[in-house]
C-alpha cells in the first residue's frame, strides 16, 4: 500500500485522457493505496512562471530558479505550486495521463513541470540525479496520439514517440525517480466515423478496463535506462567507456 498521485493535463473532462486518469484512480483504491488527484484542466492550473506569482514586479529581470529557491526557503511558494509540491513529496508513485500535441505533452503540462518541480523545493545543485531529493518514487506516463501506432514508432513519420517523451523523463530522473518505460495508446482522435469509430471506442474501452490490471503489474512493468552520474568525467561528459541509452546522450 503506498500514495498515488494521478496527474491529467487535457482541457475537457469529457476526453479520454480523463476517462483514463479515473480508470487508474479506481485501480490505485481498488489496490488499497491512497490517492492524490490533480486534473490540470479542471484546476485551471496556471503553466506560466512569472515574477507576479513571486510578489515581484513585473518588467524587472527575473532569474525564476532564484526566486523558485528564496520561495522555498521561506516557505512561501504560491500556494498553487506549494499544494502541487505536497502532493509530489507525499507520492510513492506518480501516473501521468496526456495527449501527444504536436510531437509534445501539451503546454499545461510543461508549465506544471517548470512551476512545480521548484529549485529548492524538489531539487537543488547538490540534490539532483542519483542524489536527488525524490529518490524511490516512480512514475509511469499514459500517452495518447492521434496518429497511427505504425507512424509512432522509430521509422514512422510522426517521430518516434519513445524519443519525444525523453525530455519529460528525464526531468523525472533529475529529480531522482525512476521512469517506467511509457504506455501508450494510438489513434485517439474525433474524426472516426461508421465501423471505424466503433472499433477505437472498443480499443479505448479495452484500455480503460485493462487499468487494474495494468496497476497490478507495476513492480514487473520495465523501466527507462539513464547513465548513472559515475558514467560521466568531471566536465560532465559521457565517459568513452560508458554504454549510451539515448540519443540524447551519446558519444561525439
Amino acid at each position: 500500500m503506498g500514495t498515488v498521485l494521478v496527474v491529467s493535463a487535457h482541457p475537457s473532462a469529457q476526453s479520454f485522457t480523463n476517462a483514463w486518469a479515473e480508470a487508474s484512480v479506481a485501480a490505485a483504491r481498488a489496490a488499497g493505496d491512497d490517492v492524490l488527484r490533480s486534473d490540470l484542466g479542471a484546476m485551471g492550473f496556471d503553466p506560466v512562471e512569472a515574477p507576479g506569482v513571486y510578489g515581484l514586479p513585473n518588467g524587472e529581470a527575473f532569474d525564476p530558479l532564484k526566486a523558485q529557491q528564496a520561495a522555498s526557503e521561506a516557505n512561501e511558494l504560491p500556494a498553487d505550486v506549494a499544494e502541487e509540491v505536497a502532493k509530489v513529496r507525499a507520492a510513492d508513485r506518480i501516473i501521468l495521463h496526456f495527449p501527444i500535441w504536436w510531437f509534445a505533452p501539451p503546454a499545461a503540462l510543461k508549465g506544471w513541470q517548470d512551476r512545480v518541480f521548484a529549485q529548492g523545493a524538489l531539487h537543488s545543485e547538490d540534490a539532483r540525479f542519483d542524489r536527488g531529493m525524490c529518490l524511490g518514487k516512480e512514475v509511469l506516463f499514459c500517452v495518447s496520439t492521434g496518429a497511427r501506432e505504425s507512424e509512432c514508432g522509430p521509422d514512422g513519420k510522426e517521430g518516434d514517440l519513445r524519443l519525444q517523451l525523453w525530455p519529460l523523463a528525464y526531468t523525472f530522473r533529475y529529480l531522482g525517480m525512476t521512469v517506467l518505460e511509457p504506455v501508450s495508446v494510438h489513434s485517439v482522435h474525433g474524426y472516426h466515423e461508421g465501423e471505424a469509430k466503433q472499433a477505437v471506442e472498443a480499443q479505448l474501452r479495452s484500455v480503460l478496463d485493462a487499468q487494474t490490471e495494468l496497476a497490478a503489474r507495476w513492480n514487473s512493468l520495465p523501466r527507462m535506462v539513464f547513465n548513472p552520474e559515475g558514467d560521466f568525467d568531471a566536465d560532465g561528459r559521457l565517459k568513452a567507456d560508458a554504454p549510451s541509452h539515448s540519443p540524447f546522450v551519446r558519444h561525439a
